[in-house]
């Protein structure tokens, strides 16, 4: 059964699926992002998108009655937790151009699973959205607040993680809180030992046991806490350690964690630390590869696996005899091609939430009964593509050109698994540090391969995926090591015969676009074309103007990454080197980008033009740092493609390349 009651009752009609699909249809939002069980298993609450917002739907699962939840006013749905059987928290965000999510406002709402009872709980506008009603509710705070678990013995409460504003750069250290569910009343727990955690563990119980970050200069820090202690303890300082390593979860007991953790002969490993004994073991490795994450049983209180994208996503087994394993083991074989991953369940194990999906599968979520074995589908995520009509990704491994081992993907039209000597479109991911090209749905690929380019990826010195060494080894290459390796990469491309040597083009977002012209600049008989989409130009600008550098450890982060040597950074600044420029470029400015300010590709675009170098702007005043508008994405895509077309002439455009 492909399509239940249950997605009729999510899904809006969808288009036919063409042979050449429209570029609206990758320029579309996805229409499910989330499906996460409730801790009973008899309610599913789904972030889904209806007349373009997003809301919280709630379904009962008996008699697939349910309801939409839409956020106040323009705000959107950001993120979802289950407090209990019959509530969530909720948090809402505004709409920034250019971010897939919205960014979260720091209020926190609460609603029941029937939908009734939608009460504001923290913020800075609680006193205003609850004028008029009877609810004895907190007072309005001018700070953020985040779940960060929630309490299985104690449905009516959660634990909060409040940050204060602040009035300086630096904001001051957040409070951890219980908070009450139904009117948002707080109650302090302690101070969090870390002034912005990146990892947060809670026992199976719901009491916070470690925190994970970066202090101001950047050094990793771990903090532990037992179940009857006060104060926090610092189990690991990169300082004298000499290690990064994180806590990921502990086990049903609460004496065991699991730590991604780096090993001795590999690139990352998973290991055992035991509260008692306080040492990292480690259970799995990988020589490549970081893991991506924990299989654990269904009842959630095991971990019985280890999840690691090496090429494809692969899975490495710890107990084969647990039920999510024997799951999974059971499901494969049914979507043969596909990554399978449990990505929620009831807190008993009788219901578990599927989501499968690949590199031409968008995302499918499906709804498993442990009673009956049954597995339905609930909803996919851009239901209009279908599989067959997209490209497969093909890992691959090479080397620099110093040794240095480097992953990525070649992804050729459909329908052209082995042609040669196609024309190339070289995709550079952001970032750039600890950003990865991955083996699953990515819409600008398959634009690309779906109008006869193939595409190559390659994760360079400073991408993540493969441990904090090979991150930090892209600190200060900036237009060096890690433009080599993209540089190397596709120099083996060549040499492998997958792209024709006179048609090759460069173009990404972000640092993408700064290593497209950056790539066209250094490499300039490469590249026959170079595109930039929200890029930096400039670096002797970026660290004043961005919006990641209003902090101490933002401040010093950038100095880390980047250095301090204007002189060294303009060497290697595309826009201080246009007289080496050969390719044709396009830039693509967002007039609302806070993260790379506008003035950036604005300043490349008028250099060009005082110059007299022609070549294709595209400026949208009210997109920020990448196109998120529909129509804008749909609109860009269609100039890309022309772009290349005149270029490098997979259609087209081949006559007009070839007589250049």
């Amino acid at each position: 059964m492909r399509w239940t009651a249950l997605a009729a009752w999510l899904a809006l009609a969808a288009p036919a699926v063409a042979a050449d699909i429209p570029l609206q249809e990758f320029a579309r939002h996805p229409q499910y992002e989330d499906a996460q069980l409730s801790p009973d298993g008899q309610y599913l609450a789904a972030v889904a998108v209806v007349d373009g917002k997003r809301m919280l739907s709630l379904i009962h699962l008996t008699d697939l009655k349910g309801v939409n939840v839409a956020p106040r006013g323009d705000d959107e749905l950001a993120e979802f937790d289950w407090a209990g059987p019959d509530r969530l928290v909720y948090s809402v965000g505004t709409r920034e151009a250019g971010k897939d999510r919205p960014i979260a406002t720091g209020e926190l709402f609460g609603v029941d699973a029937n939908g009734k009872n939608n009460v504001l709980l923290f913020g800075y506008r609680v006193a205003t959205q609850q004028a008029g009603t009877h609810l004895n509710v907190a007072k309005a705070e001018n700070a953020s607040a985040q779940v960060i678990a929630t309490l299985p013995s104690d449905p009516k409460h959660v634990v909060v993680l409040v940050q204060p504003w602040g009035n300086g750069i630096d904001p001051p250290f957040p409070d951890v809180r219980r908070m009450d569910v139904r009117d948002g009343k707080t109650v302090r727990m302690h101070t969090s030992p870390l002034r912005e955690p990146r990892s947060i563990v809670a026992d199976y119980q719901g009491n916070l046991r470690f925190m994970a970050g970066e202090d101001a200069q950047g050094r990793w820090q771990v903090f532990y806490r037992d179940t009857d202690a006060k104060a926090w303890e610092k189990v690991l300082d990169e300082a004298s350690d000499s290690l990064r390593a994180t806590p990921w979860r502990l086990d049903r007991a609460g004496t065991t964690a699991y730590w991604a953790c780096p090993t001795a002969g590999a690139a990352g490993a998973v290991c055992t630390w035991s509260t008692r004994e306080r040492q990292l073991k480690p259970v799995w490795s990988d020589p490549l590869v970081t893991p991506l994450g924990l299989v654990t049983s269904l009842d959630g209180g095991d971990v019985v696996g280890v999840r690691a994208m090496p090429g494809r996503i692969s899975v490495g087994v710890l107990d084969k005899s647990s039920d999510a394993m024997q799951l999974l083991k059971a499901v494969m074989p049914q979507f043969a091609g596909d990554d399978v991953q449990i990505v929620s369940r009831a807190r008993d194990g009788s219901r578990a939430v599927l989501l499968v999906q690949s590199d031409v599968n968008p995302g499918e979520y499906y709804l498993y009964d442990k009673a009956s074995r049954k597995l339905d589908l609930l909803f996919a995520r851009w239901p209009a593509l279908k599989p067959e009509a997209l490209a497969p990704m093909e890992p691959v491994q090479l080397k620099a050109r110093d040794g240095q081992v480097l992953l990525g993907y070649v992804t050729r039209p459909p329908g052209k698994a082995a042609a040669k000597g196609l024309p190339l479109v070289v995709l550079v991911h952001g970032g750039p540090y600890g950003v990865r090209d991955e083996w699953n749905y990515d819409p600008d690929v398959q634009v690309l391969a779906s109008r006869g380019y193939a595409v190559l990826q390659v994760n360079f010195r400073g991408s993540g995926g493969r441990g904090y060494a090979f991150q930090q080894a892209g600190h200060r290459q900036w237009g060096r090591l890690m433009q080599d390796d993209v540089t190397d990469a596709t120099r083996w491309a060549i040499a492998e015969g997958v792209a024709d040597p006179a048609r090759v083009c460069i173009m990404g977002a972000s640092y993408g676009g700064y290593a497209a012209l950056e790539g066209a600049v250094k490499e300039p008989d490469l590249y026959r074309c170079a595109i930039g989409e929200a890029g930096v130009y400039d670096l002797t600008t970026l660290r004043s103007t961005t919006d990641a550098a209003k902090s101490t450890s933002n401040d010093n982060y950038w100095k880390r990454v980047l250095g301090e040597d204007d002189a060294a950074l303009a060497q290697v600044s595309p826009l201080r080197q246009i007289d080496r420029l050969k390719a044709r470029v396009m830039l693509a400015v967002g007039g609302e980008d806070r993260r790379v300010p506008p003035e950036q590709g604005m300043a490349l675009h008028a250099a060009l033009e005082s110059r007299h170098v022609a070549h294709e702007y595209l400026y949208e005043r009210t997109e920020g740092h990448g196109y998120y508008d529909e129509a804008h994405r749909a609109e860009l895509y269609a100039k890309v493609l022309a772009f290349l077309d005149a270029n490098i002439g997979a259609r087209d455009g081949a006559a007009a390349a070839s007589a250049k």
